[in-house]
């Protein structure tokens, strides 16, 4: 097994007031040459919104756009026609294809925290879409419940590459091992809350780990612990 740390002392940072961004790869006005991006997962933002504030109406083309709600409540309109607003435990992806239009604002009391992922598509200049679900966390106690494949279903998210993203909550003493095909495939892991070991290796609160050159990761947790995990085509 290959792995590199990405430490939370080591992301780079925005802080504008309203919005308090850590950049775990070089986006914006952040640029680290050695961290651009993990395989075709180019950005990796964690992202807190104060309320009555957001992001204006701003354009994306040729990127899977992924919002993973840790807390509060974020309106979404688009160029699409979608209309609508996402609460914690809520994931929306943005399929930007040949080119969309969108905006985002806190719409709630409370700070909204997402986690904010872009991911390189397979095809390019397809039609865009959007699309959203619900993972509410007491239906998640000790799974790994995936959020986003490639593949469409019912159950989750489809994005237009041949990735998968997959959330846990695991109770203090719990363990879940998760297989893949090596083949071209790695792992990002992000630690969100809690103490756990993937294979041995501790994440730290608000860390990632990226891994290759294995098929399996043996998870152990020795408090509560909530993480997010991305199977993404790789490189190395």
């Amino acid at each position: 097994m290959q792995f590199e740390r990405y430490p939370l002392e080591q992301r780079g940072l925005k802080d504008i007031g309203w919005l308090k961004s850590n950049f775990v790869f070089s986006f914006s006005g952040h640029y680290n040459p050695v961290r651009a991006g993990f395989g075709l997962l180019r950005v990796f933002n964690d992202d807190v919104v104060q309320p009555e504030n957001g992001f204006g109406l701003h354009a994306h083309a040729n990127m899977e756009i992924i919002s993973v709600m840790l807390a509060g409540s974020m309106s979404h309109l688009d160029s699409l026609g979608y209309k609508e607003t996402v609460h914690k435990d809520w994931v929306q992806v943005m399929s930007a294809g040949s080119g969309l239009r969108h905006e985002e604002h806190n719409v709630g009391q409370d700070n909204v925290h997402f986690l904010q992922i872009w991911i390189e598509p397979k095809l390019q200049n397809v039609t865009p879409r959007y699309q959203r679900r619900f993972f509410p966390e007491e239906k998640r106690v000790n799974q790994l419940v995936t959020i986003v494949s490639n593949e469409e279903g019912q159950n989750h998210c489809w994005i237009n590459q041949n990735a998968k993203l997959s959330l846990g909550y695991f109770e203090q003493g719990q363990s879940v091992t998760y297989r893949f095909n090596p083949m071209n495939k790695g792992v990002f892991v992000f630690n969100i809350s809690g103490s756990l070991e993937v294979n041995g290796q501790p994440v730290d609160h608000r860390e990632g780990l990226g891994i290759w050159e294995t098929d399996q990761l043996d998870f152990t947790f020795s408090t509560d612990s909530r993480f997010l995990l991305i199977e993404v085509p790789i490189n190395h």
